[in-house]
Protein backbone atom coordinates (compact mmCIF):
# COMPACT_ATOMS: atom_id res chain seq x y z
CA UNK A 1 0.00 0.00 0.00
CA UNK A 2 1.40 3.62 -0.72
CA UNK A 3 0.73 5.71 1.83
CA UNK A 4 1.37 9.47 2.77
CA UNK A 5 1.89 10.39 6.12
CA UNK A 6 1.08 14.07 7.65
CA UNK A 7 2.30 15.04 11.26
CA UNK A 8 4.52 17.44 12.81
CA UNK A 9 6.12 15.84 15.13
CA UNK A 10 9.33 14.40 13.79
CA UNK A 11 9.60 12.15 16.25
CA UNK A 12 6.03 10.70 15.32
CA UNK A 13 6.65 10.95 11.69
CA UNK A 14 9.54 9.07 11.63
CA UNK A 15 8.09 6.33 13.72
CA UNK A 16 5.20 5.49 11.69
CA UNK A 17 7.42 5.32 8.30
CA UNK A 18 9.85 2.65 10.40
CA UNK A 19 6.33 1.03 11.29
CA UNK A 20 4.50 0.92 8.06
CA UNK A 21 7.77 -0.04 6.53
CA UNK A 22 7.60 -3.02 8.46
CA UNK A 23 4.56 -4.04 7.25
CA UNK A 24 5.79 -3.92 4.14
CA UNK A 25 3.90 -0.82 3.23
CA UNK A 26 5.50 2.21 1.05
CA UNK A 27 5.40 5.57 2.07
CA UNK A 28 5.69 7.96 -0.71
CA UNK A 29 5.78 11.08 1.22
CA UNK A 30 5.79 12.15 4.94
CA UNK A 31 4.95 15.63 5.62
CA UNK A 32 4.29 18.15 8.66
CA UNK A 33 1.69 20.87 7.54
CA UNK A 34 -1.66 21.24 5.52
CA UNK A 35 -0.53 22.56 2.37
CA UNK A 36 1.92 19.88 2.50
CA UNK A 37 -0.33 16.95 2.91
CA UNK A 38 -2.56 18.43 0.17
CA UNK A 39 0.15 18.64 -2.37
CA UNK A 40 1.43 15.20 -1.82
CA UNK A 41 -1.62 13.40 -2.07
CA UNK A 42 -2.48 15.25 -5.08
CA UNK A 43 0.70 14.54 -6.46
CA UNK A 44 1.16 11.09 -5.59
CA UNK A 45 -2.53 9.73 -5.03
CA UNK A 46 -1.88 7.38 -2.63
CA UNK A 47 -3.77 4.42 -1.22
CA UNK A 48 -4.39 6.53 2.08
CA UNK A 49 -3.54 9.21 3.81
CA UNK A 50 -2.45 9.00 7.73
CA UNK A 51 -3.14 12.79 8.94
CA UNK A 52 -2.55 14.59 12.25
CA UNK A 53 -5.22 16.66 12.99
CA UNK A 54 -3.06 19.45 14.41
CA UNK A 55 -0.32 20.59 12.78
CA UNK A 56 0.96 24.57 12.08
CA UNK A 57 0.64 27.33 12.23
CA UNK A 58 -2.04 27.22 14.72
CA UNK A 59 -2.29 23.79 15.81
CA UNK A 60 -5.61 23.64 16.47
CA UNK A 61 -7.13 21.25 13.25
CA UNK A 62 -5.10 22.44 10.53
CA UNK A 63 -4.58 18.84 9.62
CA UNK A 64 -8.21 18.46 9.44
CA UNK A 65 -9.25 20.95 7.54
CA UNK A 66 -6.50 19.80 4.81
CA UNK A 67 -8.04 16.45 4.89
CA UNK A 68 -11.25 17.41 3.98
CA UNK A 69 -9.98 19.42 1.30
CA UNK A 70 -8.00 16.51 -0.25
CA UNK A 71 -11.64 14.78 -0.15
CA UNK A 72 -13.29 17.73 -1.66
CA UNK A 73 -10.74 17.73 -4.55
CA UNK A 74 -10.36 14.48 -5.12
CA UNK A 75 -13.46 12.11 -3.39
CA UNK A 76 -11.70 9.15 -4.05
CA UNK A 77 -9.23 9.74 -1.13
CA UNK A 78 -8.83 7.49 1.82
CA UNK A 79 -7.67 9.41 5.05
CA UNK A 80 -7.34 8.21 8.75
CA UNK A 81 -7.22 10.97 10.98
CA UNK A 82 -4.79 10.57 14.41
CA UNK A 83 -5.81 13.08 17.46
CA UNK A 84 -4.25 13.18 20.33
CA UNK A 85 -7.89 13.99 22.13
CA UNK A 86 -11.48 12.99 21.14
CA UNK A 87 -13.09 16.35 19.61
CA UNK A 88 -16.21 14.95 17.79
CA UNK A 89 -17.16 18.14 15.28
CA UNK A 90 -13.74 16.44 13.94
CA UNK A 91 -15.69 13.22 13.19
CA UNK A 92 -18.78 14.74 11.96
CA UNK A 93 -16.74 16.79 9.09
CA UNK A 94 -14.82 13.87 8.01
CA UNK A 95 -18.68 12.04 7.78
CA UNK A 96 -20.36 14.21 6.40
CA UNK A 97 -20.15 13.01 2.97
CA UNK A 98 -21.59 10.07 4.13
CA UNK A 99 -19.31 8.06 2.44
CA UNK A 100 -16.33 5.55 3.40
CA UNK A 101 -12.64 5.13 3.10
CA UNK A 102 -12.19 7.74 6.50
CA UNK A 103 -11.01 6.91 9.93
CA UNK A 104 -10.91 8.71 13.50
CA UNK A 105 -8.13 7.11 15.61
CA UNK A 106 -6.41 8.49 19.22
CA UNK A 107 -3.09 8.39 18.70
CA UNK A 108 -2.63 6.09 21.74
CA UNK A 109 -4.29 3.42 19.39
CA UNK A 110 -1.49 3.09 17.36
CA UNK A 111 0.87 1.37 20.14
CA UNK A 112 -1.89 -1.72 19.15
CA UNK A 113 0.19 -2.59 16.09
CA UNK A 114 -2.57 -5.31 14.78
CA UNK A 115 -5.73 -2.91 15.23
CA UNK A 116 -3.90 0.04 13.43
CA UNK A 117 -2.32 -2.04 10.62
CA UNK A 118 -5.47 -3.57 10.39
CA UNK A 119 -7.38 -0.12 10.48
CA UNK A 120 -5.39 1.27 7.31
CA UNK A 121 -6.26 -1.64 5.69
CA UNK A 122 -10.34 -1.16 6.41
CA UNK A 123 -9.94 2.53 5.63
CA UNK A 124 -8.10 1.70 2.32
CA UNK A 125 -10.41 -0.60 1.39
CA UNK A 126 -13.31 1.93 1.76
CA UNK A 127 -14.25 1.47 4.83
CA UNK A 128 -15.28 3.87 8.01
CA UNK A 129 -13.31 3.18 11.11
CA UNK A 130 -13.49 5.09 14.75
CA UNK A 131 -11.98 5.15 17.92
CA UNK A 132 -14.29 3.47 20.02
CA UNK A 133 -13.99 6.54 22.76
CA UNK A 134 -15.18 9.21 19.61
CA UNK A 135 -18.40 6.81 19.17
CA UNK A 136 -19.09 6.93 23.25
CA UNK A 137 -18.99 10.82 23.11
CA UNK A 138 -20.70 11.09 19.78
CA UNK A 139 -23.33 9.07 21.42
CA UNK A 140 -23.13 11.37 24.71
CA UNK A 141 -23.68 14.72 22.64
CA UNK A 142 -26.89 14.41 21.08
CA UNK A 143 -30.58 12.65 20.99
CA UNK A 144 -30.94 9.38 19.16
CA UNK A 145 -34.03 10.02 16.67
CA UNK A 146 -33.26 6.32 15.67
CA UNK A 147 -36.47 5.10 18.52
CA UNK A 148 -38.09 2.44 15.75
CA UNK A 149 -34.78 0.36 16.75
CA UNK A 150 -35.07 -2.26 19.07
CA UNK A 151 -32.12 -2.84 22.30
CA UNK A 152 -30.68 -5.47 20.37
CA UNK A 153 -30.46 -3.91 17.18
CA UNK A 154 -28.90 -0.67 18.74
CA UNK A 155 -26.76 -2.78 19.95
CA UNK A 156 -25.61 -4.01 16.63
CA UNK A 157 -25.42 -0.86 14.71
CA UNK A 158 -23.00 0.58 17.83
CA UNK A 159 -20.92 -1.95 17.02
CA UNK A 160 -20.67 -1.67 13.46
CA UNK A 161 -19.93 2.20 14.42
CA UNK A 162 -17.13 0.93 15.28
CA UNK A 163 -15.73 -0.44 12.56
CA UNK A 164 -16.57 -4.21 13.34
CA UNK A 165 -17.33 -7.05 11.13
CA UNK A 166 -20.16 -8.60 10.76
CA UNK A 167 -18.44 -11.57 12.40
CA UNK A 168 -16.50 -9.61 15.28
CA UNK A 169 -20.49 -8.20 16.02
CA UNK A 170 -21.62 -11.94 16.61
CA UNK A 171 -18.88 -12.79 18.64
CA UNK A 172 -18.83 -9.91 20.85
CA UNK A 173 -22.92 -10.54 21.42
CA UNK A 174 -22.36 -14.20 21.60
CA UNK A 175 -25.05 -14.85 18.89
CA UNK A 176 -24.84 -16.64 15.75
CA UNK A 177 -23.39 -14.72 12.20
CA UNK A 178 -27.17 -15.45 11.12
CA UNK A 179 -28.40 -13.65 13.71
CA UNK A 180 -26.24 -10.45 13.28
CA UNK A 181 -27.04 -10.27 9.35
CA UNK A 182 -30.94 -10.46 9.98
CA UNK A 183 -30.39 -7.42 12.45
CA UNK A 184 -28.35 -5.51 10.02
CA UNK A 185 -30.73 -5.46 7.32
CA UNK A 186 -33.97 -4.85 9.75
CA UNK A 187 -31.44 -2.08 10.35
CA UNK A 188 -31.24 -0.63 7.24
CA UNK A 189 -34.49 -1.37 6.18
CA UNK A 190 -35.79 0.53 9.24
CA UNK A 191 -33.48 3.67 7.79
CA UNK A 192 -35.14 3.49 4.57
CA UNK A 193 -31.63 2.79 2.85
CA UNK A 194 -32.46 1.08 -0.25
CA UNK A 195 -31.96 -2.99 -1.41
CA UNK A 196 -30.44 -1.38 -4.30
CA UNK A 197 -27.35 0.13 -3.15
CA UNK A 198 -23.95 -1.83 -2.49
CA UNK A 199 -23.97 -3.80 0.74
CA UNK A 200 -21.01 -1.47 2.22
CA UNK A 201 -22.03 1.59 1.37
CA UNK A 202 -25.51 0.94 3.26
CA UNK A 203 -23.17 -0.24 6.22
CA UNK A 204 -21.53 2.89 5.94
CA UNK A 205 -24.50 5.58 6.18
CA UNK A 206 -26.38 3.13 8.22
CA UNK A 207 -23.22 4.22 10.46
CA UNK A 208 -23.29 7.75 10.10
CA UNK A 209 -26.56 7.85 10.98
CA UNK A 210 -26.32 6.58 13.59
CA UNK A 211 -23.63 8.83 15.24
CA UNK A 212 -25.43 12.06 13.81
CA UNK A 213 -28.38 11.05 16.12
CA UNK A 214 -25.60 10.31 19.09
CA UNK A 215 -26.48 6.84 19.29
CA UNK A 216 -29.38 5.07 20.73
CA UNK A 217 -30.70 5.90 24.51
CA UNK A 218 -28.33 8.73 24.70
Amino acid sequence: MRIVVADDSVLLREGLQLLLAEAGHEVVAAVGDGPALVAAVLEHRPDLAIVDVRMPPSHTDEGLRAAVEVRRTWPGARVLVLSQYVVASYADELLAAGEGGVGYLLKDRVSDVADFLEALVTVAGGGTVLDPMVVRQLMTRRRDPLAELTPREQEVLALMAEGRSNASVAEALVVSLAAVEKHTQRIFAKLGLSPDDDQSHRRVLAVVRYLQAGGAGA
